[in-house]
């Protein structure tokens, strides 16, 4: 068995398979019990484990940050742990959560949740992407475990940081790309590693959002700051809610979910779905940071993103070496870990409700959809999960499982990783550099940059976190604070 530093390093498809560790009580713990007599007492659960970690047989004391919308389904997948503490900002979009768990301590300020709720053991983070770094942070550096939603972060800068200070905390993560943990990747893995389409040149990915026809959208891009200020409703924290944000007046058109199309709180199309539609690529390529990106869209402006934009990405070989490593890291062996070299590969991200042309050998007729994935081999191609041509298929035949299945699915992997359990399967180690590279593509479409990104691609150098051909594009990987505000 590795040591928990490497347990904490790796990224895991392996079964939660974990004997529960048995709790142990002192004497006085005991007598104090006995004293409490059948009063209700909460203990943080890593008091009852050995080494710092829960036993697999109690109970997480879990604190929500942004319980109002996606934080709200979050903590309805965790109930099997006590609920203890909300923080949100805006409590009338947050009353729905405040009532399904009365007796959790209601906050504004989850750093004041944090200091005074001694209890907690996992935090759950589902703010405005601008807050993720900072609510994770908080968790981490007082040892409490954390599940914050994708995007890990609105930086590239703050990805990395999180990934760093939660190994050296050595506390469980998880990012919110749900799929992940799903047997659809595991499948699409296991055809690519089986030579499936032979060696993958190409990868396309494609989104309608921001919109989902001619006169609806999920949030609005494309548009710039309202110039009314009406005035802020008395449930809602306005501060609070811009923490580290530039300073700006008070608007509707910001929140409760619209903020996504907004350069200073969310990371648009991309940021919002690439965290879930590159994953199973990125596992399926073993890909990692690449070499230079380049981005093209529809007109942007300072305060929105583009209405539809394209990023390529593109991505060194992965020779033998490397591969055994990635499959170290990610807990593969055997046949499935495929230490075999993969040439380099571009991949290309559309939003918009922009997709790539249909490929040859996709038979009349059949749809690519508003959403997809598309891997291109030299010997055939997969949409979705379905290899092309047909033909191919049938040479191909049925592709056996190799990798074990998430037996519990993707929220019970965080809850059995903060209890001693392996490393879920999306922790910080695995999401800070996936979405290192999807908020890079952010940055190619930064206003500021549109016309020296015609004249030539942005050079990527991972280890330095820093573009090695235009300096001024590393304004954008790390932004500034407001006052007040430090990571």
């Amino acid at each position: 068995m590795l040591p928990r530093q490497q347990q904490i390093e790796r990224m895991s498809f392996e079964p939660m398979n974990q004997k529960p560790v048995r709790s142990t009580l002192t004497r006085r713990q005991f007598l104090a019990r006995s004293a409490a007599g059948l009063a209700f007492m909460i203990v943080p659960a890593r008091v009852l484990g050995r080494g710092g970690a829960a036993s697999a047989n109690s109970r997480l004391n879990i604190a929500g940050i942004g319980v109002g919308g996606q934080g709200a389904h979050d903590l309805s997948q965790m109930e099997s742990e006590n609920i203890v503490a909300l923080a949100d900002v805006d409590w009338r979009h947050a009353a729905g959560t405040f009532r399904k768990y009365p007796s959790a301590k209601r906050f504004k300020d989850y750093r004041k949740m944090l200091d005074e709720v001694k209890e907690i053991d996992a935090v759950v983070v589902a703010t405005p992407d601008h807050h993720h770094a900072f609510a994770a942070m908080e968790a981490i550096r007082r040892g409490k475990h954390v599940y914050c939603e994708k995007p890990l972060t609105h930086s590239v800068w703050e990805a990395r940081q999180l990934a760093i200070a939660a190994r050296q905390a050595k506390v469980a993560t998880q990012m919110g790309n749900q799929g992940q943990a799903s047997d659809e990747t595991r499948s699409l893995c296991e055809a690519v590693w089986a030579g499936a389409i032979g060696r993958v040149l190409e990868a396309h990915i494609w989104t309608d959002r921001p919109s989902r026809g001619l006169f609806e959208e999920y949030w609005p891009q494309g548009v710039t700051r309202p110039a009314d200020t009406p005035p802020v409703p008395d449930t809602l924290d306005w501060d609070l809610w811009l923490g580290p944000a530039p300073q700006r007046p008070y608007h509707p058109a910001y929140l409760p979910f619209r903020w996504r199309g907004w350069w200073d709180f969310g990371t648009g199309a991309l940021g919002d779905i690439g965290c879930h539609a590159c994953d199973p690529v990125f596992r399926a390529l073993k890909l990692g940071a690449p070499l230079w990106v380049q981005g093209a869209s529809t007109r942007v402006n300072e305060e929105t993103y583009p209405l539809g934009s394209m990023v390529t990405y593109q991505f060194p070989a992965r020779d033998a070496t490397v591969q055994a490593h990635n499959a170290h890291l990610r807990g593969l062996t055997g046949p499935a870990a495929g230490a075999v070299a993969m040439p380099p590969c571009k991949l290309i991200w559309y939003d918009g409700g922009l997709r790539p042309p249909r490929p040859e050998g996709l038979p009349d007729g059949h749809l690519m959809g508003d959403n997809g994935r598309l891997l291109i081999g030299d010997k055939g191609f997969i949409l979705g999960n379905k290899i092309y041509p047909e033909s191919r298929a049938r040479e191909v035949g049925q592709i056996p499982q190799t990798i074990p299945r998430s037996p519990a699915g993707h929220y019970q992997e965080w809850i059995a990783a903060c209890k001693g359990g392996p490393p879920a399967g999306s922790n910080f180690d695995w999401a800070g550099p996936l979405a290192e590279a999807v908020l890079l593509g952010n940055v190619t479409l930064r206003v500021q940059l549109r016309e020296d990104l015609t004249r030539f691609k942005l050079l990527w150098d991972a280890a330095q976190l820093k573009c090695t051909n235009l300096d001024e594009a590393n304004a954008f990987i790390r932004r500034t604070y407001r006052e007040g505000w430090k990571l």
